[in-house]
């Protein structure tokens, strides 16, 4: 008899994951709380794969021999809470997809930021080597999707620490942790050390075969590495010192040392600017060169590269002013990284849905370099509250467009206006991709 496999949520994790389960001859039904989709819903129903939206059923969800979580669902949901009373097997879409990748390869990149960067560089090197590969997790399509429609024999794969939270067998044969910073604590109980548990989950199925490719200069990461370690090999990524095996910046020079290989390239080459991306680019050229990817074509890839969408994004200049979207920042390190990069006098839009953000991380920064504050928010009173006296002007906006206007008016020719948020999207927008469109539309319509 086939075994019953409950998937919660049908966004991109959970319809992947009734793909490849239907395909592997489960028994599969698909749960969704909230409507589901109009392109998820077509797929489901061309499949011929059962359904439910708007709503559990729980008599038939407790009823499974194993259950398969997208990331977007909390512990604390209901459904959630009855299915570990029953003691009913969870796992996440990563680790139903893991079990049927047979002999393929996989580099697995979590970080709190610049893991999207990371991942998609390490992608463009790929690809330039014409090595046969999928971008997957978190950009692009699910794991468990690609494994089931188009199987490679190497995924680069975007992973969040939700992801890790429901993996058993789950073992990257390279893993990447860009850096830990306080995120998502909503989701861990607003304890840090399980949100830093979880990122190091990456590797707690790695073996002697297996690379760790992390940063040496996060405090973090270097302080809880002796607790998570085990006998994966170590490659640390610095800015700080010289390493045997890894790799470091000296002199604006870039040196990669894995075994026996050494390459050597100049920082002013990098494609991708800033110095939070010279240790992106580090990490993705210690992972090609772990690929055994030519030196030649990781040179040519790394000065190649074209930034993301949304991540310090160039939208134009106006009048002098450059505007700049930087959306996917949505938590408050990630504002910090594109603050410290400004070299111009900025009009700074912030605000958003708060995942309990410290504002004083990015207080030296904004008194240095940010004229003004325009917050992009429903409830901006903790915005006010941190930086008022700070900045001489501090002004509200309920949308992208009178984000942009206040910020036209405020700006001044050589001035810059990010949009950095620091926070979710939620309150105002369906998603941080969203925020960035109706930022350059309106940033166009000027």
């Amino acid at each position: 008899m086939a075994e019953k496999l409950i998937i919660l949520g049908a966004g991109e994790s959970g319809t992947g994951a009734a793909i490849l389960a239907k395909r592997k001859g489960y028994e599969v039904f698909v749960s969704d709380g909230s409507p589901i989709a109009k392109p998820f819903l077509a797929e489901l129903e061309a499949q011929g794969i059962p359904y439910e939206q708007g709503g559990h059923d729980m008599e038939r969800i407790l009823a499974a021999d194993e259950v398969v979580k997208s990331p977007g669902i909390p512990e604390k949901a209901p459904v959630m809470k009855a299915i570990r009373a029953k003691g009913i097997p969870v796992i996440s879409e990563v680790e139903f997809a893991y079990r049927y990748m047979g002999n393929s390869r996989m580099v697995a990149i979590t970080g709190s930021n610049g893991k999207t960067t990371t991942t998609s560089l390490l992608y463009h090197i790929c690809r330039t080597a014409g090595v046969d590969c999928a971008l997957v997790g978190n950009i692009g399509f699910s794991v468990a999707r690609q494994v089931a429609v188009d199987p490679r024999p190497l995924y680069i794969a975007e992973i969040s620490s939700f992801q890790l939270d429901d993996i058993q067998t789950f073992r990257p044969d390279i893993a990447i942790l860009t850096n830990i910073t306080e995120d998502h604590l909503d989701r861990y109980n607003y304890e840090f050390k399980n949100y830093i548990h979880a990122k190091f989950r990456i590797i707690e199925n790695q073996r002697s075969s297996d690379y760790f490719i992390y940063c040496d200069d996060d405090e973090v990461t270097t302080a809880n590495l002796i607790q998570f370690r085990n006998q994966t090999n170590l490659l640390p990524f610095t800015m700080k010192k010289e390493v045997r095996q890894g790799a470091y910046i000296k002199d604006e020079e870039m040196l990669i040392k894995v075994k026996e290989q050494e390459m050597r390239m100049s920082i002013n080459d990098f494609a991708l600017k800033g110095k939070h991306n010279q240790y992106n680019t580090m990490a993705a050229g210690i992972a090609a060169t772990v690929l055994d990817i030519r030196k030649d074509k990781i040179r040519e890839a790394i000065q190649t590269f074209e930034s993301l969408e949304h991540r310090m994004e160039t939208v134009g200049t106006i009048r002098g002013v450059e505007y700049i979207n930087d959306s996917k920042a949505t938590n408050i390190n990630s504002t910090w990284y594109a603050l410290e990069s400004m070299t111009k006098p900025t009009v700074l839009i912030l605000g958003g849905v708060d995942k309990g953000n410290d504002y004083t991380v990015i207080e030296e920064l904004v008194t240095e370099k940010v004229k003004a504050i325009i917050c992009l928010g429903v409830d901006n009173k903790k915005i006010h509250e941190a930086f008022e006296g700070k900045v001489p002007v501090i002004a509200d906006a309920a949308s992208a467009k009178e984000a942009v206007m206040q910020a036209y008016r405020l700006a001044e020719k050589g001035d810059v206006v990010l949009l950095s948020p620091a926070c979710a999207s939620f309150d105002l927008f369906k998603n941080y991709e969203d925020r960035g469109k109706q930022f350059k539309e309106a940033v166009r319509e000027l």
